[in-house]
């Protein structure tokens, strides 16, 4: 059974903890252990597998995909596991990265997050990052790496505005919503 390091509440926790339940991987959590001191980041998640300890959240689920041999999630064929990689990867760096500093300043209310122009660049780069995933989903018809869902889904489906998200899902409770707000569409 591998150990797993970090909040439930972590966003990056969590993409672990939904990777090891698609996997049918057993595991236990805790919100810290003395691995911690193995990250020269100090962050979570890590896990540690036996006497093998392993940090960064992208890391982690190709290294439990690739353990428990999860080829449906990560494919072994050089061109679809690209794929997969590919998006995996473009989450951590431009996904990420544009949503950072507005997330920091308008959600996190860190002070040293205050600058208006760069909140204003972060909310842009967003939107043009969320634009490239839907044109994305609207190519493949499912999931972001193609029809099936893989690995990649996870990094990009776990939601970093948990209150957009909720606020999303109570609107789509409302019938007038769901006629006229969502196209029409359930």
């Amino acid at each position: 059974m591998i150990r797993i390091l970090g909040k439930a509440s972590s966003i990056n926790v969590r993409k672990v903890l939904w990777a090891c339940e698609e996997i049918g991987i057993a595991y236990e959590r805790s919100d810290d252990g003395p691995e911690l001191a193995q990250n020269p980041n100090g962050l979570v998640p890590m896990i540690v597998d036996g006497d093998f300890v392993l940090w960064e959240s992208n890391s982690i689920i190709r290294y439990l995909a690739n353990k428990w041999a999860a080829h449906a999630l990560l494919p072994t064929e050089p061109q679809r596991r690209a794929e997969v990689d590919r998006w995996i990867d473009w989450q951590a760096t431009e996904f990420n990265s544009a949503w950072r500093y507005a997330f920091s300043a308008i959600v996190r209310r860190n002070p040293a997050f205050h600058d208006a122009r760069e909140i204003e660049a972060s909310k842009k780069q967003w939107t043009r990052m969320v634009a490239i995933l839907d044109g994305q989903l609207a190519r493949t018809g499912g999931h972001v790496a193609g029809a099936a869902f893989t690995l990649a889904d996870i990094p990009i489906g776990r939601s970093a505005f948990a209150h957009v998200e909720a606020y999303y899902e109570r609107l789509s409770r409302r019938p007038a919503f769901l006629s006229h707000g969502r196209n029409g569409i359930e």
